[in-house]
């Protein structure tokens, strides 16, 4: 963008690598068979160094007044990022409430080959969703950078874990099959105000990021214990 790249074109461009980076986990993870775990961090990894390498590892400054807008600008004293946050969540509400492709997403998370026998292609189902994660990550990026007024290649590192958390917490199951959008919405809530709250009270970022693991392992044992509960019952 500092380049003299129309910033509406470098936004549409990052969309678009998401959406090849999702499309590349997708085939790892359901053609290769590689542990979605693996694969994805796999490709991070490969990702963030590819843009230290693009970008000398300095981060890129002088971004247009469009990005900053997008990232701190505000709308009838509103915001702008939260109408994109409104316009995701009523999406993906409407996707996986309303869709056939939502249904079909939750039977091949809950039980892959039961929906692969029900006609599912359970495939193509997962790697549309690994690309619109993928998107959805774009997306988040481009907002960060409009926050900071600049894009770094090595930020955000630790946000994964804690949107990891954030689903979980708002009833996502990690075996997959289970959760709502409007969970997650109040788990990354939730998450976002408890890391605002640390800040605020001037809390040590080591502690901080402490106190990130011990949330995220409570979140998952008790997704643990609920799910073990469900299977005797």
């Amino acid at each position: 963008m500092n380049r003299g790249v129309n910033p509406y074109v470098s936004i549409v461009l990052c969309l678009m690598l998401g959406a090849v980076l999702g499309l590349l986990n997708g085939v790892l993870t359901s053609y290769a068979r590689l542990m979605p775990f693996v694969a994805t961090v796999g490709t991070m990894s490969i990702a963030e160094g590819l843009a230290l390498l693009w970008t000398n590892s300095y981060p890129v400054l002088n971004l247009p007044p469009q990005m900053e807008y997008i990232g701190r600008g505000y709308l009838f004293n509103v915001p702008f990022p939260l109408y994109i946050v409104v316009v995701v969540y009523v999406v993906a509400y409407f996707i996986t409430e309303k869709t056939r492709y939502g249904r079909f997403l939750y039977a091949s998370g809950g039980n892959g080959d039961a929906a692969y026998l029900s006609g599912i292609n359970v495939k193509r189902i997962r790697m549309l969703s690994y690309v619109v994660c993928s998107i959805t990550v774009a997306l988040a990026a481009i907002i960060l950078c409009g926050r900071l007024d600049s894009a770094q290649p090595a930020n955000g590192k630790d946000w994964g874990f804690k949107a990891i958390t954030a689903c979980v917490l708002g009833g996502t199951s990690m075996n997959g099959g289970k959760g709502k959008v409007l969970g997650v919405l109040l788990g990354a809530i939730f998450v976002g105000m408890l890391s605002n709250g640390m800040t605020l009270l001037n809390i040590n970022s080591n502690l901080q990021t402490v106190a990130n693991g011990v949330v995220l392992v409570i979140a998952v044992g008790i997704d643990v214990f609920r799910t073990s509960k469900a299977n005797r019952t």
